[in-house]
């Protein structure tokens, strides 16, 4: 029993499946045209007939039992010199067989185009293409074509990590809110890797250690840091926070330390510093791996011996101050460099405490959706969004370089652009777009721009035409049915028909 009959008796013999449609591919380049089979099979668990010639798959088309419709991928170009692509779809209807064709061709042509689109066919494909935008096709013309759910195809999603191993992206995630148990000093986690961020916290808060938080930009290192603060016996004093990368390198060490009066020019008078400010409490020193090398040598001092040293002074005044540091920089890496001290990295890792990426934490992601939505959502809900499933599958797809932060700041954009709508594909930022080629405009990809150029106005003229033509096709001829396919009056279709002398019979 070979491959396809096995993968067909399976069907058979399940009774809660759906009796999928069957795939005949024509394609003369044997490496890709084994590739596109073999995928095709794996992600979607469909029947695929795999031709390299047009004259096998109409023989095997003619002697199919089945008259059931099919999806026909093919090529439009063959090195033999034979048939052509568009020529199949030609002969195949002629016999009476009832398909979807769907064409490839590395060869991309105004020419081609229109008469592809003239032909029906369901999309043009120009090569090189993703294989996951051919099986997204593949579906969207069994859905909207033959009457499928989309439900009836297995599809083998790509996987990606989810709770600390990997899994399929599913519909199984559903944007929610979070409940008591996934909320913990106003950051929202359920993931393992979160949860584990929670219990460390709790752990240390006590404490007096120094701490040091890693993590990508965006991930909420802060909120780490205040929560540690929150839970420790210094609760009752100030905690300051000091970013070191926002402030210039001959600053900041009069702003961490304070300054004398008359110290530079400018000094009018004394000044306490960040660490005498949050004096009995703690301070937090953001982008820590920021901090030139001259001042690390002065904040090693201080881990050493809890003293600072105001600019322009020769004494030294004592502090009791807490120390919590954060960078989204790998400090290892600038220590081999020579970019930041050996000695102070150490003295200031006492406590790691690492905080995974959005990405590697995404059974969040509805999560953050929810309780985003209901800090930029109005009381009223008349701005409020919902996402269809679609749109939720590419928030949970794309990896989120900005984490936490560009998924908020998304939201309040939709918020404020699309109130009061569904969220599609379309309405997302291009750059999820990218990652799945299937929800861009399927126009994009239709006619490739010739290198001598092309008159646009015969070209435009020429697809208006096809775009007539099918509409009548489709409603035998009904100009009122084929005027609400085009979005149009049926007075302007009959006056594009007369001018265009188009007589549809």
């Amino acid at each position: 029993m070979n491959e396809f009959q096995f993968l067909h008796d399976s069907y058979e013999n399940d009774e809660d499946s759906v009796s999928l449609p069957e795939i005949f591919l024509v394609e003369d380049d044997l490496i890709f045209g084994k590739t596109i089979r073999k995928f095709l099979q794996k992600k979607l668990s469909l029947e695929v007939n795999y031709f390299s010639e047009p004259a096998a798959a109409i023989t095997a088309i003619n002697e199919r039992a089945s008259k059931s419709q099919f999806i026909l991928i093919t090529d439009i170009s063959f090195d033999d010199g034979g048939a052509d692509g568009l020529l199949l779809i030609d002969l195949l209807k002629e016999k009476g067989h009832k398909f979807i064709p769907i064409v490839m061709t590395g060869f991309a042509s105004i020419e081609t185009a229109i008469t592809a689109t003239k032909k029906g066919v369901f999309h043009y494909l120009t090569k090189p293409f993703e294989l996951d935008v051919l099986s997204d096709l593949v579906i969207k013309a069994a859905v909207t074509k033959l009457g499928f759910k989309e439900t009836d195809f297995k599809v083998q999603a790509p996987r990606v990590e989810v709770g600390g191993r990997k899994e399929r992206l599913t519909s199984s995630f559903k944007i929610e809110a979070p409940t008591e148990d996934d909320m913990f000093c106003g950051m929202i986690g359920r993931a393992p890797k979160m949860k584990q961020v929670f219990e460390r916290i709790e752990k240390v808060a006590a404490s007096g250690s120094t701490v040091f938080i890693n993590g990508p930009s965006g991930t909420g290192k802060e909120l780490i840091a205040t929560a540690i603060h929150s839970l420790s016996p210094r609760v009752d004093n100030p905690m300051v926070s000091v970013n070191c990368g926002a402030i210039p390198g001959e600053l900041l060490e009069s702003e961490l330390f304070g300054h004398e009066k008359g110290a530079f020019t400018g000094a009018i008078s004394s000044r306490k510093g960040r660490f005498e400010l949050a004096n009995k409490g703690s301070i937090f020193l953001d982008e820590i791996g920021d901090m030139p090398l001259l001042l690390q040598v002065k904040l090693l001092r201080v881990l050493q011996g809890r003293v600072i040293e105001r600019v322009g002074s020769t004494t030294t005044t004592p502090v009791d101050v807490r120390i919590i540091t954060a960078t989204h920089r790998d400090l290892e890496k600038h220590v081999e460099e020579g970019n930041f001290r050996e000695d102070l990295y150490y003295r200031l890792n006492v406590i790691p405490i690492k905080v995974p990426s959005l990405c590697e934490r995404r059974e969040d992601i509805p999560l953050l959706i929810s309780y985003f939505l209901s800090r930029f959502v109005s009381a009223d809900g008349r701005n409020s969004i919902e996402f269809d499933d679609e749109s939720l599958e590419l928030l949970l797809a794309y990896d989120w370089p900005g984490n936490v932060r560009e998924l908020e700041n998304l939201m309040e954009r939709l918020v404020i652009l699309r109130g009061g709508s569904v969220i599609r594909p379309s309405d997302l930022p291009i750059k999820f777009l990218e990652r799945a080629p299937m929800y861009l405009s399927s126009y994009d990809s239709l006619i490739s721009l010739p290198e001598a150029g092309i008159d646009l106005k015969q070209a435009l003229s020429s697809i208006e035409d096809s775009l007539i033509l099918q509409a009548l096709s489709k409603t035998s001829g009904n100009k009122n049915q084929a005027s609400k396919l085009l979005s149009m009056n049926r007075t302007t279709l009959i006056e594009k028909m007369k001018k265009k002398q188009i007589d549809f019979q």
